[in-house]
């Protein structure tokens, strides 16, 4: 999509680059701005070095990451004047069905090995209100999905297709795109536990894969969205501190994590065997499309 006669590293870095800093500014500026309003009702968040897991500090985390899609298709716009919605798919659309088949099938699977990683994960339960539990409820839900969507439109959308665009020959543009986008995935998620990088790094090779094959993030955005939803849901269900979620320290992981790793590994699989009669979808042809 984003190919031409000249390979433009310079601009694709420069776009990663603003693809990552854009990331960690609106997650520390909606942060820093919800937590001041925290503050003034009583509470410490951990953005300003306290404990309190409030609504105000769960909605920032996950909504400044999913301002990651509208900022990834302005950045595509902007620096290689191709169109947002090319994002979507290779048909630039969403493709309800798609997305559809896919929960119906990866949503049990994804559950039952959520509640697998979850009975070995220690977990410390807080006290809360119902009223609290409900807000956070509804917050999990609305935004939640939206966020797993973000990190997908950000490095197996945009990512992947400026690191592919460097090489000529189909295979290595392969490779060096789902490798490059993995890495990149890897790092911004600033974890010490060789586990959870183990983790990151499948679920990012998996999910490239899979968008190369489908031709879409619809199917990379179900997996990434289930697994981040579930596991607040459950924290939920448990009444437990939702930072869990989002632990990254070393010694944080355990073994268990193989457990994830290999089942993403397998629908990758199950989706390049389900596309090996017709091949990787292909992005039509349209005048539109054209970089510049």
């Amino acid at each position: 999509m984003l190919a031409g006669d000249r390979r433009r590293i310079g601009r694709g870095i420069l776009t990663i680059v603003l693809l990552v800093v854009g990331m960690f500014a609106f997650n520390i500026g909606l942060s820093l701005a919800t937590a001041l309003i925290d503050r003034q009702m009583g509470h410490t968040p951990p953005t300003l070095g306290g404990t309190d897991h409030t609504l105000l500090f769960h909605f920032s985390n996950l909504f400044s990451i999913a301002l990651l899609i509208p900022w990834s298709m302005c950045l595509q716009r902007w620096l290689y004047g191709v169109r947002g919605p090319s994002l979507h798919s290779v048909v630039s659309r969403v493709r309800f069905d798609l997305i559809g088949r896919s929960l119906l099938f990866i949503g049990p699977v994804w559950l039952a090995v959520s509640l697998i990683v979850l009975s070995f994960r220690p977990v410390e339960q807080a006290a809360q209100s119902s009223a609290y539990l409900l807000a956070l409820l509804a917050i999990t839900l609305l935004v939640t999905p939206l966020q797993g969507a973000g990190e997908e439109y950000g490095y197996r959308g945009l990512v992947l297709r400026i690191a592919s665009s460097w090489n000529r020959g189909p295979r290595t543009a392969l490779v060096v795109g789902v490798l490059l986008s993995s890495l990149v995935f890897s790092l911004v998620h600033l974890s010490l536990d060789p586990w959870f990088n183990l983790w990151t790094f499948s679920l990012a090779v998996s999910m490239a894969v899979i968008t190369w094959r489908t031709g879409g993030l619809e199917i990379a955005c179900v997996v990434h969205a289930l697994n981040n939803t579930l596991t607040y849901l459950l924290l939920i269900v448990l009444h437990a501190d939702q930072s869990a979620a989002v632990e990254r320290s070393a010694g944080s992981g355990s073994a268990i994590m193989v457990l994830p790793c290999a089942v993403v590994i397998a629908i990758a699989v199950v989706v390049w065997l389900r596309t090996r009669g017709t091949g990787p979808a292909l992005t039509p042809h349209h005048p539109q499309s054209q970089v510049r």
